[in-house]
């Protein structure tokens, strides 16, 4: 999740230019988890202890999931570049990636995670940025 925070954090000189914000919505903070990813998020962070935004049915990967060559090769990928995780929490409900432009135009980037680590592409966020009508008149 830091090495996914940090790429999209690389982002924000394009998003700051579009008039894009980039916020994060977390499901728990034990300890001192959403001080510390801070370091690595370059926006603003949202608790959501009941998952109301996590919608009516939560996506998890159970144990098994760690059995998974895909997990253990994003994990040592995330190692190699020097960005630790941590075993605290819950741990097994999937994230996900939204971009959404402002009025009707809604939904323009949606990537569910299929398993741990499982990373957007940098570039489909900017291509979903770019397509961002930031012109659209408030009512």
């Amino acid at each position: 999740m830091c090495q996914e925070a940090s790429d999209l954090s690389s982002l924000k000189p394009l998003l700051d230019e579009r008039g894009v914000a980039l916020f994060a919505v977390v499901k728990e903070n034990i300890a001192s988890e959403i001080h510390d990813f801070r370091a690595y998020f370059n926006g603003e962070i949202f608790l959501d202890q009941q998952r109301a935004f996590y919608g009516p049915q939560e996506r998890w990967m159970g144990v098994s999931g760690i059995l998974r060559a895909g997990v253990w090769m994003s994990g040592w990928r995330a190692y190699q570049s020097g960005f630790w995780g941590n075993v605290r929490g819950e741990g097994f409900v999937l994230g996900a990636l939204y971009v959404i432009g402002p009025g009707q135009q809604g939904v323009l980037l949606e990537h569910r995670e299929m398993e741990f680590g499982d990373k957007v592409k940098k570039s489909d966020v900017i291509q979903a940025v770019e397509q961002i009508n930031t012109d659209i008149k408030k009512a």
